[in-house]
């Protein structure tokens, strides 16, 4: 790729730019940035100006722009396919199983489920909840664009660790063994309407083997085929597939069954065995399920993967459950909230003892906002009781015409639901930001 590129600019300095462009540098004796949202601040500038980076205003006639996949630049180059690049060498001096975990929802879950399963090995880990090595906690700050698995490399360097696992936005770098493709809940636009998710997510089929949710394979990716394993929760057609689940709020059981499942070694496995999780509802089930087909695709046993999910309690902010004064309180606190997973969690909550749901969140948290108008109009197809709370609960409570009741702050909406049996709160929200109210 190197001989590719030519006094290489990089677009984009909010998602990850300011890494590449510094990397860049190490190549290329001329690199320039170009800050197309505005948001550089003073330190990353004289960042870039210690290194000899120069600052642009927009394309340089000749230059090759690299530029992320949802940025509406025209552009040579993708910071997916950049990163994969620049971490090149790595991959080849550090021969451990690498695994990349993409889609629109259930990505951190899934990689901290394979983290259970995988824990044996200490591995590297980026996620949206910060960046280890092993035990050790190396950035707790940190976003999943592509090339914050560079910076994640880079602060491991002094560490030792058996295996990789990257969530990453809207795709992979071609690095992986194995990719994971959670799901496409819903292929919302990027570039200004001129791509979709979807499109963009293709990118993790640069993987060696790929572990995807059924329905997004039959919908968008059928022609990876050859490289493909897919899971399902419902659909028997799946390469990994459940019978006999039976949800509980504390432990799920479910039978899995894997048809024909490719490993790495180039082997095809047919097995079924009995799984016992944290997986109340079906949406966390298909996390489960993902993690599970990623680990056989590497190789594990099944014996691996039966220890490591029925060791997975959930993740504290995330999807996590906690006893209070007698209520147990089930929390979905997610900063990237959809439509499709709110409707999973109702229907888990219609089958819990004396339940009540608060719904809320904040505005701004990630690009893609929540489809408010769909949301408010599937409320009352529930038999439950609504508390709303922050900016979000309140527009949607208005939009429903005054379904539920409204609490400004969290906690007095916390504090009325302590009287039901059941708490489901359904929130928008980066789990920090929540905890600092």
């Amino acid at each position: 790729m190197e001989s590719e590129i030519v006094r290489p600019l990089v677009a984009d300095l909010t998602h990850g730019g300011v890494t590449i462009a510094l990397e860049m540098r190490k190549y290329f004796p001329e690199v320039m940035a170009w800050d197309f949202y505005g948001t550089l601040d003073d330190d990353d500038r004289e960042l870039l100006m210690e290194a000899g980076i120069r600052a642009v205003e927009g394309p340089v006639s000749g230059s090759t722009v690299i530029a992320p996949v949802h940025c509406p630049v025209r552009s040579d180059l993708n910071h997916h396919e950049v990163t994969g690049w620049l971490l090149s060498s790595w991959r080849r001096e550090n021969r451990v199983p690498v695994v990349e975990v993409t889609g629109v929802k259930g990505k951190t879950s899934t990689v901290w489920i394979l983290l259970s399963i995988m824990k044996g090995l200490e591995p590297l880990v980026l996620s949206s909840l910060g960046s280890w090595a092993g035990d050790e906690l190396l950035r707790r700050d940190i976003s999943i664009a592509p090339a914050s698995i560079i910076e994640t490399v880079n602060l491991a360097e002094h560490h030792d660790y058996g295996a990789a696992i990257f969530e990453v936005s809207l795709g992979g770098t071609g690095l992986a063994d194995v990719g994971v493709l959670t799901n496409i809940a819903e292929d919302y636009s990027i570039r200004r309407g001129t791509s979709r998710a979807s499109r963009a997510k293709e990118q993790i089929f640069r993987s060696r083997l790929v572990c995807c949710e059924y329905g997004a394979f039959r919908r968008y990716y059928s022609n990876f085929r050859d490289r493909t394993n897919t899971f399902s929760v419902r659909d028997a057609e799946a390469t990994l597939h459940v019978e006999e689940v039976k949800y509980g709020l504390e432990s799920t059981e479910a039978i899995i069954h894997a048809r024909g499942l490719k490993t790495i070694e180039g082997n095809l496995l047919d097995t079924e065995f009995q799984i016992q999780t944290f997986a109340p509802a079906e949406h966390q089930l298909s996390n489960v399920i993902a993690a599970a087909g990623a680990a056989l695709t590497l190789g594990f046993d099944v014996d691996d993967v039966q220890r490591g999910v029925g060791a997975y309690h959930g993740i504290p902010g995330r999807t996590s459950m906690r006893e209070l004064n007698g209520t147990t309180i089930i929390e979905e606190i997610n900063p990237g909230l959809n439509v499709r997973a709110i409707e999973y969690t109702l229907q888990m909550a219609e089958e819990l003892p004396d339940p009540v749901v608060i719904l809320g969140g904040r505005y701004g948290v990630t690009c893609e906002e929540i489809d408010e108008s769909r949301l408010s109009g599937i409320l009352s197809d529930y038999d439950l009781n609504f508390i709303f709370t922050d900016e979000l609960g309140y527009s949607i409570m208005r939009k429903t015409g005054g379904y539920g009741i409204y609490f400004k702050k969290p906690e007095d909406a916390l504090r009325v639901g302590l009287n039901h049996r059941t708490v489901v709160l359904i929130y928008r929200s980066e789990y920090g930001d929540l905890t600092k109210r």
